[in-house]
Parts: structure tokens; C-alpha cells; sequence
């Protein structure tokens, strides 16, 4: 490795090649967006050789967002392949009696994407193996993970966005409920639709409908979470028949409640029976399983992951690959430790990364670029190498993505991005118009990063190594 001071420019001089100095479109975007030189750095190499094409500050301990999925993502790929799966089961303590149970257990196994149409399939495969009653409770087993108590509010102070959800062994839909408010003229009302509706969320309408049209207060709609089970939810405000309809998206209840109560909306609509209440606590030893549903694939799953960011997703990869080597519960300490093993057994340098979580919600990971595009290179070279490479997001084309760097040549862009409040960056794949593959990593720590200036950098490295590579 060539050494040089923070802030100068280099090239590895293999094969002959002189060194590249920073092309000039990216000095004139960094000035533009009155960023300094030193806020960011960036290394492009050659995906076959390794050979460093370009770099600016490529050892900088940078804080690199939702980039480090990359990280998570390949690691996960690579210890358990692309077939592996997660097992949600439901369990009782005896054989049914005619189609009856007395307790029904739910057991997570750590799916990291049980959505609601998932969670509907799990209650009707229930049924059609014969259960038609639970005359006892449902007991919630979220053991599969020990994690500490986490406020999910702390990073940003909205604890209900779905980006903050903490992760669980039996998480359902993210923990999320969509509410749909509309007007109905005919009805003089303003109606309120949740999807899904759990049996145990209470929902306060004191919406007033408004004649005439849609102006001032006579569209304003206020949600307010008012309990601190997050189970009760109060809608105020005025809401016109000549106004389009209000959306919400939040998270709400906890985990094992809303598990419970979403179940028990889906089995009672399936034509199931249930009079009970909740328990949270361990299956027992001799308990008998009724039905194990598996997730998605692993290779389904990064996919999700990467194309959309999802930080839930991210940390439950984490938390698997610390219980599969490690042995279950699942804890980060495990998962930061699987990670730290396998960098080592792959001749990977990751010393000093702390991987936190593993989703780039946080302010304590940080990585450089280099060691970004050394794990990048040794997943376009891995057997599983399209499997990863299909996870990213395509310029101009969707996930992340979608809306930026739109004048690329379709699928020679492959790039997550990542943005934090004062961070903006991209890892992946370009391209470029010779035909040849390059790794791009690309971070910027700054106060300005995050609002759009870091993607303008961004977007003119990928320009010039499109043309110029």
C-alpha cells in the first residue's frame, strides 16, 4: 500500500500506469458544493487485479450510513448462502383434539421480513393443518434473540418510524400500521381504515368533517400516539370531502403485541376461534410443533435489504450470522464477533471497524474506503458474486436509486447509497463504457453531505469513470 498525507490524491502505479490525478469534474463538484477536500474520500479499483485506479484520503476513518449494508449484506451471503432460511413455528404443549389447542405458542425464528400478506399465509397454513380453536392463551416465544432494552427513539427522537424499529425474533410487518383518512360526503364523517387492524389497537376518531372546500383547517390531520404501550392512537383535526385523503404510516404497539394482536385479526377472520389473552414467555421443552414457515430465501432477502435500505433487515442479518456461529440467542456481540472472524478468514482487512449494528444507523461505526472497496472487490470475485451484485440498487432505475444519476447507461451502475444527517456515500459497481468493471467506494462526512451536495461528488466520479475508464 502507498502511504501519503490525509489529502493528497493517488494511484497505484501497477502494470506501468501513471498516477491519476482528481479528475476535474469532481474538484469543480466538491467546490460547487462548497465541500471541503478533506470531508471526503473515495477509492475506485479495479475489480479484477485490485489495482487502485484513483483515490482521495482512502484511509480516513469515515462514518459510511446505510454503505456498510455492503458489508453485512456479503458477509451474510458468503458464511450462509444464498438458500439459507429462517423458521417462525407454532407449537403446543399437546397433540389438538379435534382441531382444538388449549395454549398456541408462537415461536420466532428471526425472519427479518414477515409483512402482513407473510403473516396471513402463517395463520391460513395454521388452519388448513386442522385448527379451528385456541381455548387457552397465545404465548409469544421471542427468544431466538437477547438483546438489551433499546430506545427506539434515541438516534433521532421519532421512535415511530419505521427506520428505527428495534429488531425481534417475531417481528411482524415491520410493526407497522398504515392509516387511510378520507371524508364521506354522504355520511357527513371522516372515516379512518387501518391496515392491519390488531384486535388490541385502540383508535380515537376526533376528526371533524368539514363542508366546502379543501383550505386553511379544512385539511389538516393530526395523529398523536398517546400511550406509552404505543396501543392507543387519537386522530384531531378537520378534514374537507373536496380534500384528497390523509396517509399515515407508523409503528405502534411492541413487538410481541403487535404479533398477538395482529394474529388474532387474521385468525378470526380466517374463521378461527379464540377467547384468550397473551403470554410472553419460553416454549417449553416437550412442546410439539403444528407448523414451521420459512422465510424468504437469504438471497431474497439481501436483495430487499440493499435496493431499499432497510435497517431492520440489516440488523436481523447481523443478529443470525452472531447465532450461527456463536450459538443461539442472537446478540450483537456475537454478530460484531462472526463478522470480525470471518474478515480475518477471508483475508479482509476490517481492524478498527465497529460494525455496530450492522444497518449504518449509527455514529459510532466507521470505516474507510479502502477497506469498503477491498470487501467489494472480494464479492464481485465470490461464487455468489451475482447474487450480491443483483441486490444493489440500479442508477436511474430503482431501489435507492431510482431517481438519481437517471443519464447512466441502464445497468452499469450498481450502488448502495447511504445518508445520515451530515454523511452522504455510495459503494457498488460501475461499469464504464470500455466494458470493464471498477469498484467505487465514495463517503462524505460534512455538515452539507446529506442535503444533496455529497450526491453531486457522487454522481461526477461516476461520470468520469463511465467515460474516461
Amino acid at each position: 500500500m502507498l502511504w501519503c498525507a490525509p489529502a493528497c490524491v493517488w494511484a497505484a502505479p501497477a502494470m506501468g500506469l501513471p498516477a491519476v490525478a482528481t479528475p476535474a469534474a469532481v474538484t469543480q463538484a466538491l467546490a460547487a458544493q462548497r465541500l471541503p477536500a478533506a470531508a471526503a474520500s473515495f477509492a475506485v479499483m479495479d475489480a479484477e487485479s485490485g489495482r487502485i485506479v484513483l483515490s482521495h484520503n482512502p484511509d480516513n476513518a469515515r462514518s459510511p450510513a446505510s454503505t456498510i449494508k455492503v458489508i453485512t449484506t456479503f458477509a451474510a451471503l458468503d458464511m450462509l448462502g444464498p438458500a439459507y432460511t429462517w423458521h417462525t413455528r407454532a407449537l403446543s404443549r399437546g397433540a389438538p383434539v379435534d382441531g382444538v389447542v388449549e395454549d398456541l405458542i408462537l415461536q420466532g425464528g428471526g425472519d427479518p421480513y414477515m409483512t402482513l400478506e407473510r403473516w396471513w399465509s402463517f395463520v391460513h397454513a395454521l388452519r388448513a393443518a386442522g385448527i379451528k380453536a385456541i381455548h387457552g392463551d397465545i404465548v409469544i416465544d421471542a427468544g431466538a434473540f437477547a438483546l438489551p432494552p433499546e430506545d427506539p427513539g434515541e438516534f433521532d427522537g421519532r421512535p415511530n418510524r419505521s427506520y428505527n424499529v428495534v429488531p425481534d425474533a417475531l417481528m411482524v410487518n415491520f410493526q407497522s400500521i398504515e392509516f387511510r383518512v378520507a371524508a364521506d360526503a354522504a355520511a357527513r364523517r371522516v372515516d379512518i381504515i387501518a391496515i392491519p387492524a390488531p384486535a388490541n389497537l385502540v383508535i380515537d376518531n376526533h376528526v371533524r368533517f368539514v363542508a366546502g372546500r379543501c383550505r386553511g383547517g379544512a385539511g389538516r390531520v393530526d395523529l398523536k400516539v398517546d400511550s406509552p404501550r404505543w396501543d392507543r392512537v387519537t386522530f384531531s383535526g378537520a378534514l374537507s370531502a373536496q380534500c384528497a385523503g390523509r396517509s399515515f404510516a407508523r409503528v405502534l404497539l411492541h413487538p410481541a403485541t403487535y404479533a398477538f394482536g395482529t394474529f388474532v385479526q387474521l385468525w378470526r377472520e380466517a374463521g378461527g376461534a379464540f377467547t384468550g389473552k397473551l403470554r410472553i414467555e419460553a416454549a417449553p421443552a416437550d412442546a410439539r410443533v403444528l407448523l414451521s414457515f420459512d422465510s424468504l430465501s437469504l438471497g431474497e432477502i439481501i436483495r430487499l435489504t440493499n435496493k431499499y435500505s432497510s435497517n431492520l433487515m440489516a440488523r436481523h442479518l447481523l443478529l443470525t450470522l452472531g447465532a450461527e456461529r456463536l450459538g443461539y440467542p442472537a446478540t450483537l456481540e456475537k454478530g460484531a464477533a462472526a463478522i470480525a472472524a470471518w474478515s480475518r478468514e477471508r483475508g479482509l482487512d476490517l481492524q478498527g471497524v465497529d460494525m455496530d449494528n450492522g444497518s449504518g444507523l449509527s455514529r459510532i461505526t466507521h470505516i474507510s474506503v479502502l477497506q469498503m472497496a477491498q470487501v467489494l472487490r472480494a464479492a464481485y470475485r465470490s461464487p455468489y458474486a451475482p447474487e450480491f451484485l443483483a441486490s444493489l440498487p440500479l442508477a436511474g432505475i430503482d431501489g435507492t436509486l431510482r431517481s438519481h444519476m437517471r443519464t447512466s447507461p441502464a445497468g452499469m451502475v450498481r450502488l448502495k447509497t447511504g445518508h445520515l444527517d451530515g454523511v452522504s456515500g455510495v459503494a457498488g459497481y460501475v461499469t464504464a463504457n470500455s466494458g470493464k468493471t471498477y469498484v467505487l467506494a465514495s463517503l462524505i462526512n460534512d455538515r452539507r453531505a446529506d442535503n444533496g451536495a455529497g450526491d453531486a461528488v457522487h454522481a461526477a466520479l461516476v461520470a468520469w469513470m463511465l467515460e474516461n475508464l
